[in-house]
């Protein structure tokens, strides 16, 4: 009978480092890949800062497609390879607007971001680690406006390796 509960105790112990330590190492993956990725040209904002910004626009940089799977509460699409400045100018007129722009983990964020740093806004951010680091805190993330979801798109394969919480889809139907 000891032996059993000590055998569960270890196991207890095994099992419990070894979540730590994954969450330790994937920060740490997280954190050398927007290092060798981006220049931090924009400021970034860490999802613990998000819980106390009002009047935040948010702006999703990805692929309609990943949008389509989820995004942040209210975030607005402006897209990456289709991003029209355009859409951004007609929606927030002040410049001073604080603006949030994201992506899976914040590279392709960063360049929106700068785009939008030329365009005369000055309070932008862009989310460190993106729509992955919001959901791997336990945020929640929306399909359509209202509907919560567990899904994230992950982009490709690759990038998949930094969402540990969710559901993650890699390949999206084709929209008609």
């Amino acid at each position: 009978m000891i032996k059993a509960n000590n055998n569960m105790k270890f196991t207890y112990l095994l099992l419990t480092t070894l979540f730590i330590c994954s969450s330790v190492f994937g920060q740490k993956k997280l954190d050398r890949t927007l290092k060798q990725l981006n220049t931090e040209s924009v400021p970034y904002i860490y999802v613990n800062e998000l819980q106390t910004a009002e009047n935040t626009v948010f702006l999703d940089t990805r692929k309609q497609e990943e949008y389509s799977v989820s995004h942040l509460k209210n975030a607005v699409w402006v897209g990456y390879d289709a991003f029209d400045e355009t859409v951004v100018t007609d929606k927030i007129k002040d410049k001073n607007t604080p603006i949030v722009v994201y992506c899976s983990i914040g590279v392709r964020s960063e360049d929106i971001g700068e785009r939008l740093q030329k365009a005369g806004y000055t309070n932008v951010k862009n989310l460190y680690g993106g729509i992955f680091e919001w959901k791997n805190q336990g945020n929640t993330v929306y399909k359509d406006h209202a509907v919560e979801t567990d899904s994230v798109h992950t982009f490709n394969k690759q990038w998949g390796k930094l969402l540990y919480k969710g559901i993650k889809v890699y390949d999206t139907p084709k929209q008609n």
